[in-house]
């Protein structure tokens, strides 16, 4: 990509609205491009995208026929910036990528941009395992997906698991078998660890599965149904039963698909539903015939889009990073279609259709999903109102200037100081804040001696002194309004001493102790320099914050507990330079443990795919300088 800069900020602008604009128009061109819209205090108010910078801006300069939104905008704008492209579809990719980073407040900004899981089937082993796979596709093998869900992926796994007789275990695992696991005694397993299949009838196993995730079940059923009946014939009745069991299997699988569109192999369904400046957009993903889940989003609206706009740069933000179908069927056009369908297909690496239709099974899928989005935002909607009362009602009870925005939540988590580990998690209007939880490993010595004043220490001072060296201005939403702390007077007042120490004395906090018996309901509220407090047993407020306290206790074990797995299952390979899991993989594969992996000679560990003999030597080194 190709662009130049054009920066006509002013140091001190003296004028805003469209007159400010009318004086950007002097440098401008007709080149396509991108321009920032900023107001007194240089923050970016609006990313806009141009085919010709000079016609787009000119329409911002007039001084009326303007909506309430856009007015609102030119009335605050003080200064421009503007980057210049050689196409409209690079303009477009900027555009995107400098509304993910700056996060304008008249921008349509996607909130949620996580990753959808797929399945995976290698194409590296002779008996491939059948996965979830998440991210980049750099493994080897056949991808189908994506599933709106973790959920979504787990039952299709089950369910091809009961009806192709798939391993699911890891190779190493595979390699180190000696007698079949539960899974081939329940028959959810072929057994291909102890050679209960042979490598030629496990590749039809998966060519069947690859046809089912492909949509041709049909085909897969009429298969197993005229091998039972060979089966039969030839008096081989304990086959026969098996496969009948499997052709059972997968018509059950058949009748709990959902909706299963008869002429749309292949499309995602992209419906929206605005109402009162709020939108939830919903996705559908339809592979091979099958719908593979769906899920909603709620995209930051920039004060007042519309459908057209919304629908763009959702669409421009959602594939950013994920493969988009053939067709992408939608509830609303977007503004610039054939801008759209150009980057998406460049994206793909193929044509991709954008299409709003009419009328037929097509248009009823988008009626289906336009359905769940307007049901979706309703139920959120109430539930925003709900939360609204809370956050008000919390205000009160702890006499705060006003409702608090972002509300953190801290917990501890170790046994008796092993592997501790901190925990915070948001919460705030919309509910949990899930994507802005975080875990903090605890590195000092507070967590060896299971000092949990220590502990919360570390933790906030991490966290607020990377605060304070990012925002220091408080100019983003990550600052919160509110602390909640698990714990009573000890541990408000190591906290007191932190935000002393960071120079933060704005900052309200609380601790939340268990009270008399350690009882739900008689919990005791601290704050610096007050005497405790409780809340009667029946205020909504109690019950609310002993929903943030559990979240957060959640959070904090479910980390402790990961990180205590991830020790047991460790081994001495991960501590040597230059084997990472493939290595490590191959290793364990070809020694059988770990343990005979430091007992090898260079000249044996040469004979490991993978392992040079400089690698060989400097694993050789690693175990006996050790030893």
């Amino acid at each position: 990509m190709g662009f130049s800069v054009q920066d006509d900020r002013q140091t001190a602008p003296v004028k805003t609205g469209h007159e400010v604009i009318q004086d950007h128009l002097k440098t401008l061109d007709g080149s396509p491009g991108v321009y920032r819209m900023l107001n007194a205090q240089n923050e970016v108010l609006y990313v806009g995208k141009a085919r010709n910078l000079r016609a787009r801006v000119s329409n911002y300069a007039r001084p009326s026929g303007h909506s309430g939104r856009i007015a609102r905008m030119i009335s605050e704008t003080a200064s421009m910036m503007f980057l210049t492209t050689r196409t409209e579809v690079e303009a477009l990719l900027l555009e995107q990528n400098l509304i993910k980073q700056l996060k304008p407040r008249y921008n349509v900004l996607m909130r949620d941009d996580k990753s959808f899981p797929n399945i995976l089937i290698p194409t590296d082993h002779p008996f491939p395992m059948i996965r979830k796979h998440r991210g980049k596709r750099s493994d080897k093998g056949r991808y189908f997906g994506p599933f709106a869900s973790a959920g979504a992926v787990n039952r299709t796994l089950n369910q091809l698991q009961r009806v192709f007789l798939l391993r699911t275990c890891s190779d190493v695992m595979f390699s180190g078998r000696t007698r079949p696991c539960l899974l081939y005694q329940i028959k959810r397993c072929a057994g291909p660890c102890v050679g209960r299949i042979s490598e030629a009838d496990y590749a039809a196993l998966i060519d069947d599965a690859t046809r089912f995730l492909d949509g041709k079940s049909t085909s897969v059923q009429a298969d197993l149904a005229k091998a039972m009946a060979e089966a039969s014939e030839a008096m081989e009745f304990e086959r026969a039963a098996a496969l009948r069991d499997r052709i059972k299997a997968l018509t059950a699988v058949q009748t709990t698909q959902g909706i299963n569109p008869r002429g749309v192999a292949e499309a995602d369904v992209v419906a929206l539903h605005l109402e009162g400046g709020q939108a939830c957009v919903q996705v559908f993903f339809i592979r091979g015939n099958q719908s593979w889940g769906n899920k909603d989003f709620y995209p930051k609206t920039g004060a007042g889009a519309e459908e057209p706009e919304i629908l763009e740069a959702f669409l421009s933000q959602f594939y950013d990073d994920k493969e988009p179908p053939r067709l992408i069927l939608l509830s609303h056009a977007v503004e610039n279609p054939d801008l759209v369908t150009q980057l998406l297909s460049d994206r793909a690496g193929r044509k991709v259709e954008l299409a709003v239709p009419q009328r037929g099974e097509k248009a009823e899928l988008v009626e289906n999903a336009h359905r769940n989005a307007r049901e979706s935002l309703a139920r959120r909607m109430a539930e925003s109102t709900t939360q609204n009362r809370l956050l008000q009602g919390l205000a009160e009870a702890f006499d705060l200037e006003a409702p608090p925005k972002r509300i953190e939540v801290y917990d501890n988590s170790h046994i008796q100081g092993a592997h501790a580990v901190g925990g915070m998690i948001v919460a705030g209007a919309e509910g949990f804040l899930k994507s802005q939880y975080r875990k903090f490993n605890i590195k000092g010595e507070a967590g060896a001696q299971g000092d949990d004043f220590g502990m919360m220490k570390e933790v906030l001072t991490r966290r607020f002194e990377r605060l304070l060296k990012e925002d220091p201005e408080r100019k983003t939403d990550a600052w919160p309004d509110l602390l909640l702390i698990d714990g009573g007077a000890g541990q408000v007042s190591a906290v007191a001493e932190i935000m002393a120490e960071l120079g933060i004395d704005d900052l309200p906090f609380i601790g939340v102790a268990k009270g008399i018996d350690r009882d739900h309901g008689k919990e005791e509220f601290h704050r610096p320099g007050e005497q405790p407090f409780a809340l009667r047993m029946n205020d909504p407020v109690l019950y609310f914050i002993q929903r943030l306290r559990d979240e957060a206790h959640r959070w904090a074990i479910g980390a402790h507990r990961a990180k205590r797995a991830k020790a047991t299952t460790s081994t001495p390979l991960d501590e040597v330079p230059g084997v990472g899991a493939t290595r490590k993989r191959a290793l364990l594969a070809h020694f059988g443990s770990a343990k005979a992996v430091t007992r090898a000679a260079v000249e044996d560990l040469t004979a490991v795919p993978g392992i040079s003999e400089a690698l060989a030597q400097q694993i050789h080194d690693f175990f006996h300088e050790k030893g």
